[in-house]
């Protein structure tokens, strides 16, 4: 049975772990409302992606 003839360095492990990381969610500005918005979703204010209307603008209450 193979058998490791030392233990894992601390910095072979750590450079293994640097891409276990979580990355932040990312946001960019809207065009029309100045809004920060996920890329790629639906406007839920305006209803509008990638500049046609999709869905009936929410009523402000």
């Amino acid at each position: 049975m193979a058998v490791p003839r030392k233990k894992v360095s601390h910095m072979k492990t750590r450079s293994r772990r640097a891409h276990d990381a979580l990355a932040a969610p990312t946001y960019i500005e809207d065009k029309d409302s100045g809004e920060r918005r996920r890329p790629h979703h639906i406007d839920l204010k305006t209803g509008k992606y990638n500049g046609r209307q999709i869905l009936e603008p929410k009523a402000d209450v």
